[in-house]
């Protein structure tokens, strides 16, 4: 049985997250402040952190960075804050998965499973977590994409954008899912810079734009 820690300040949020991963069959621990979930996870190991933004005292991102000091421990963060900044900084601390809150209790159970399961099978090589498929190699912690062999140049926003789509493969992203995630809670410009971006990375991948499908009337889904 999976464990997970929900490290919130929020009774009504660690209570709704408990009923529904105990109904998925995790076992759940709580901490109600960022200094607790660091002292717990110096006594416990869990499979995945469940991990709040802003908490007095000691905020989510400080507790990734204290916990990440002693142990590798797979992190979504939640925060009622949805800016491009926090997520990337998150992203920069090695976190798999940023949600804006209120979300929807299901969805979150949906990416609990699918970072449970990418972790176990995470392919680490000389410290950087990288994913491989065929001869697509993307490396989150250096940042950087190469396709067979080449190193690919990308914008900023392509790479966040791959990033994201290949951290949550197998998974149907609508598209304004992928605006407000990569491009900000706050963005309101055409919808067609996605579709750009899109295209772009389809460009960049080559061969291998054969992983990016479209899903009519939805959005987009890496598979691989």
């Amino acid at each position: 049985m999976e464990r997970i820690l929900v490290v919130d300040d929020e009774d009504k949020i660690r209570a709704i997250i408990r009923k529904y991963g105990e109904f998925e069959g995790y076992e759940i621990a709580e901490a109600h402040d960022g200094m607790e979930a660091v002292e717990i996870c110096r006594k416990e190991d869990f499979d995945l952190i469940i991990l709040d933004v802003m908490m007095p005292e000691l905020d989510g991102f400080s507790t990734c960075r204290e916990i990440r000091k002693f142990k590798e421990i797979p992190v979504i963060m939640l925060s009622a804050r949805g800016e491009e900044y926090d997520k990337i900084h998150g992203f920069e601390l090695g976190i798999d998965d940023y949600v804006v809150k209120p979300f929807s209790p299901r969805e979150l159970m949906m990416r609990v499973k699918v970072v449970i399961s990418r972790n176990n099978k995470k392919d680490v090589r000389d410290g950087h977590e990288i994913f491989q498929a065929e001869g697509l190699v993307v490396d989150f912690t250096g940042r950087t994409v190469t396709v067979d062999g080449k190193r690919v140049e990308m914008s900023p926003k392509e790479y966040e954008l791959l990033f994201y789509l290949v951290r949550n493969r197998n998974i149907a992203l609508d598209r304004e899912k992928l605006i407000t995630e990569v491009w900000g809670y706050d963005y309101y410009g055409d919808d067609r810079t996605l579709d750009t971006h899109i295209k772009l990375l389809r460009s960049s991948l080559g061969e291998y734009r054969k992983f990016l499908v479209t899903l009519r009337g939805v959005g987009y889904r890496f598979e691989a």
